[in-house]
């Protein structure tokens, strides 16, 4: 494991990485190649691929293979076994978007969920090269920059903050104007980020990710990676992130009530 410098108690951790490895077996042959796009809903665009599936199908089939009394939950192929202590949560391209149209900001989430809570993620991205791994109590990035410990930077006021969403196109009325007003609060907003803001804030390059709509396997990887570097994940209602829903992340606390304050105003 490229992470021998990093010291986790999850026994888990190595298992992240061979995860990893198959997600990109199965994934990295379609990346910029010409495939079929399939859209889930009748209504709008949801995107699918033969590498999403694939992709998924090799993490299944290595989870089964080695610890069999697991769970799993993926967004592809459905849940097996929910009920185990051990629920692995997977997200072969979290970004199929960035993905069909060649862009190298999709990741592999994997996420594993002890006695329901999250306590293990990654996020790999194969065509970069970068790993951003996570236990809750520590997080680290392994890739073309080496290997190193994850920490968030401070950021205790909105206009010094730099936040993140992959689109507002994912927020209600009453969600868009809570975000509009943070928005216009702060020093800097990107978009189009997906997996990667939470990362970027896990890495003291950005402050905030604020989204809605998120599924399990959007964001129980995501979330021991943030928390192990020093961050906070919740609902917007502070409530656990774990299911999905209205999702912040902030890598201060101190600015993390401040968001959680902004998106519960009404007006």
């Amino acid at each position: 494991m490229t992470q021998g410098q990093i010291s986790s108690s999850n026994e888990f951790v190595p298992f992240l990485d061979r995860l990893a490895d198959a997600a990109s077996a199965a994934i990295m042959p379609h990346f910029r190649q010409r495939f079929a796009v399939d859209n889930k809903w009748e209504t709008g665009f949801d995107p699918v691929t033969v590498a999403d599936r694939n992709g998924e199908t090799a993490m299944r089939t290595l989870i089964n293979s080695t610890y069999p009394a697991h769970g799993i939950l993926g967004e592809e192929h459905g849940p097996e076994n929910l009920d185990a202590e051990n629920v692995w949560i997977l997200d072969p391209i979290d970004g199929t978007r960035a993905f069909i149209t060649g862009l190298p900001t999709w990741g592999t989430l994997i996420g594993l969920r002890t006695g329901g809570k999250p306590s293990l993620g990654m996020m790999a991205q194969p065509y970069i090269g970068e790993r951003f791994g996570g236990d809750g109590n520590i997080a680290w990035y392994s890739g073309p920059l080496g290997t190193k410990k994850l920490d968030c930077r401070p950021c205790d006021r909105l206009e010094e903050a730099t936040i993140f969403t992959t689109t507002p196109a994912l927020f209600n009325d009453a969600e868009r104007a809570a975000f509009d007003r943070v928005e216009d609060a702060v020093q800097l907003s990107r978009y189009g980020t997906d997996c990667y803001a939470y990362c970027m804030v896990a890495a003291g390059h950005g402050d905030a990710v604020i989204e809605s709509g998120l599924q399990a396997y959007d964001i129980v990887a995501l979330v021991p990676i943030v928390e192990g570097a020093g961050g906070v994940v919740t609902t917007w209602t502070g409530g656990s992130p774990s299911d999905g829903g209205q999702i912040v992340a902030s890598g201060d606390p101190r600015l993390h009530e401040i968001l959680l304050r902004e998106l519960a105003r009404t007006s």
